[in-house]
This record gives structure tokens, sequence and C-alpha cells, in this order.
């Protein structure tokens, strides 16, 4: 039993031991809340990134004064864009060639890239089949699929990767506007370094690529890719005062890259139907309004990647000896003729895209590609 001086100093002890428990363990909630909200800005990026005014329209009829809505979406109704053309670049820098950056490397590991790949219910037999079988088999937790309409079938064969956008049918400049949007968006919902655009007719080599990405620093702005056309795009913004923009971009036929801290900037202008607005003003599909978006408004140059490649190009021109060091590969068909790369393997009538000639060519190993031994 406790008396006097002993009694007084138990109750004086016990009160200070709790009192110092409860202040360690505030001080450790408020510590783990801290490092949380850290995790979480790190992760999403500045937040209410969604909350935008919409685009004005012109007050002209047919391609109208593009100037003035460009005027509108600098500074005055997004004032994060006037900040960046003016404080993080110099406005009057277009592009720079991709000899003269300097890139910092970075560990980039698979899953930190999320590849997307547009295509249409027209396209999921003929093209799909072909990437589920080869390429896709590679990266079958980073690679998903914006296409416009449901599809169990290869939904499944896809690791349940396949996105009903919604969008409309087809190949219209809307449509592929649609598309892109929803690409780049769940891009964002999801914790990657970097984004990367291709078609459904693309062969991808994905270690190369993840190579590609390792030599760039993805906590910078960066656009990666290869322009289709010889001189920069120019585009005319008033009829009246003769504005112009010139600006490079990458063709989405063959690919492109970016990464996160870019993607963030141009959230305000690609949510909420805005990329199809500045599809319609400037008159161009989707990959010439991301250049649009990002070489002339933002003004981050396009970094060249020769090794990205589209139909556009003349495939069979690409040397054998150099094929795994190439990112990018494609094929098309027009008139009974083939553009395809020129590679021995299976003939020419169970492989005429030569994508599964290719595809053995880089891994002789596979089981599927055993009668080519």
């Amino acid at each position: 039993m406790l008396f006097g001086d002993d009694s007084q100093r138990f109750v004086s002890d016990l009160l200070f031991f709790r009192v110092h428990r409860t202040t360690k363990i505030m001080a450790i909630i408020g510590i783990i809340i801290y490092v949380a909200a850290i995790l979480c800005r790190i992760s999403y990026g500045y937040p209410n990134y969604n909350k935008v005014l919409d685009a004005p329209k012109s007050q002209h009829s047919g391609d109208g004064d593009l100037l003035g809505f460009h005027r509108n979406l600098t500074p005055t109704q997004l004032p994060w864009l006037n900040e960046v053309t003016t404080k993080l670049f110099d406005s009057s820098r277009m592009t720079i060639d991709a000899g003269t950056v300097t890139p910092k490397p970075t560990t980039i590991q698979l899953d930190d890239v999320f590849l997307a790949v547009k295509t249409t219910q027209m396209n999921h037999a003929k093209r799909l089949n072909i990437i589920a079988k080869t390429w896709f088999q590679m990266a079958r937790e980073q690679t998903w699929f914006f296409t416009d309409t449901n599809d169990d079938f290869y939904n499944k064969r896809l690791n349940k990767h396949l996105i009903n956008t919604k969008c409309p049918k087809g190949h219209s400049r809307r449509a592929l506007c649609c598309k892109m949007a929803a690409e780049l968006i769940t891009f964002l919902e999801h914790r990657k370094k970097w984004f990367c655009h291709f078609d459904d007719d693309n062969y991808v080599n994905v270690a190369q690529l993840q190579l590609l990405l390792s030599e760039y620093d993805s906590s910078s702005l960066w656009y990666l890719g290869k322009p289709s056309v010889a001189s920069p795009l120019e585009i005319k913004l008033s009829e009246t005062a003769g504005h112009q923009a010139q600006f490079w971009f990458a063709t989405g036929g063959a690919g492109f890259c970016i990464s996160r801290p870019l993607a963030l900037k141009m959230a305000p202008v690609i949510r909420n139907e805005k990329l199809m607005t500045i599809s319609d003003r400037i008159g161009f599909p989707d990959d010439v309004s991301i250049g649009f978006i990002i070489e002339y408004l933002l003004k981050v140059p396009l970094t060249v990647i020769d090794e990205f490649h589209s139909h556009l190009e003349q495939l069979d021109q690409i040397p054998l000896q150099t094929f795994r060091k190439q990112i990018s590969y494609s094929y098309a068909s027009e008139n009974n003729s083939w553009n395809v790369v020129k590679i021995d393997g299976f003939s020419e009538r169970i492989d005429p895209t030569r994508i599964w000639s290719l595809h053995c060519h880089l891994f002789p190993h596979l089981n599927a590609c055993s009668t080519l031994r």
C-alpha cells in the first residue's frame, strides 16, 4: 500500500508515462500522414488537374480564328500553360536535334512503362491476333489495348487488357483523338513513369524499348519519337493576322513515348474532349495534335529516335543486321503489294506481314519458331 510521497511519486510517474506515450503516438501518426501525402504527390502529380475550363469556341465559321483559341488557352484560362511556356522554356526554341541533349541515365524496369495500343473493331481479328501471339507475350502486364467495342474473346486473350473507350468506330479524326485521350488518361491513373503509344500494326521490340527509356531521365519532360515529314509542320492560326504555328510531331504509326511529368502538363488540354477540340481547330488527327500541344504550346522539343518505324517509310530498307537494335516495326498492304521488312522465315502465304518471321529472328529459341531452326 502506497502512502504520502510514494503515492504522489507513483501518480506523477504514471501521468508522465501516459503523456509521453501519447505524444510519441501522435508524432508517429503525423509522420505517417506526411509521408503518405508526399508519396501521393510524387505518384500522381499536382492535384485537381482535371478542373479546367472548356476551350472557347471560335466566333467564326469554318477553320475560324485559331489564334484566339490559342490566346484563350495561354494565360487567362489556363495559367499553368503560361507558366510552363514562359518560365521553363525559351519561347523562341522550337526544336533541337537529339544529339545536342545529354540525357540522364536512369534505371527503368519494364513495369515502369505503360504500353498503349490503339485499335478498332474491324482490326481485332486480323491485327490483334498477331500481336497476342508475338510481342505482347513479352509485356502482358504492361500493355493495354484501346478499342471501340466490347470483345470478350480478345479481352480474354489479351489478359483482360482490352478497354472499350466507347469512342466512335473507325479511323475518323475524332475517333482517333478520342482514343488517344483515353490512352493518356488511363496512363495517368497508373503509377508508371513512361507512356508509349503504338498502333495495332506495330511490332514492338520491348527489350530494346526498355533500354532506350533507361537512357532518359523520367522525371524530366521528354517527347520521344520519329517524324514522318522532312520539315516542321506549319499551320496557319489566323487568316487575318497571318500567324502560323510551326512544330514537329512524332508520327503515331511508328510509336512515341512521353514522360510522366510531360503527360501531367498536357492533362488539362487532353481531358473532357479538349484534344478533339484542338484537333478540330487545327484540322489534323491525333498524333499531329499531340505534337501541337507538346512542341508549340508547351515548347518541349521532339527528340528524334530513328529506331521507331511506320508503314510510311520503305520498311525493306532497314538493314537486317540492325534488326535487334530497332524499337518498332510496321506493315501495310496496298494494291496487292506489301510494305514489309525484308527477312527470311515463314512463307509469304503463312506470314504476309513478316511479323512472325521477325519475331522468330529476334527470339529463335521460342517453340513457335522451331520449324525455322
